[in-house]
């Protein structure tokens, strides 16, 4: 069964919503891209009105901003520390929006979204 984007069947409440159409082509979403740690894989994909969007599907370098220096830099990802999305998301390596990764300069905590942005970047967090 596809993925979609259509309006749930259920109220708030529990009752049911009166359908009033079937699932449409442009409501289909695709399963999420889960950004893991590696060798940098990006993947480009068509959108509608020949639009283009690029997903991470793996990256091993990320973009820091430092607010102390208030200077970029580009650094090497050691490790996944923690992420709130799903605690099994540490183990198995996975980046979200808002994971905090391991690099030279500390904890950095990613505030681009990688499986839609095509960037990984994130702050420098103390």
């Amino acid at each position: 069964m596809a993925l979609t984007s259509h309006r749930s069947k259920r109220k708030v409440t529990g009752g049911r919503y009166q359908e009033y159409r079937k699932k449409r082509v442009f409501e289909i979403r695709g399963p999420a891209t889960l950004t893991k740690l590696g060798e940098k894989k990006v993947k480009t994909l068509r959108g509608v009105g020949a639009s283009t969007k690029q997903k991470i599907l793996s990256a091993n370098v990320i973009h820091v901003y430092d607010p102390k220096t208030k200077k970029y830099s580009h650094e090497t990802i050691k490790t996944i520390v923690e992420n709130n999305a799903n605690r099994h998301y540490v183990r198995r390596n996975i980046m979200t929006k808002g994971a905090v990764v391991e690099t030279v300069k500390g904890k950095v905590k990613i505030t681009s979204r990688p499986g839609q942005v095509g960037v990984l970047q994130g702050i420098l967090v103390k």
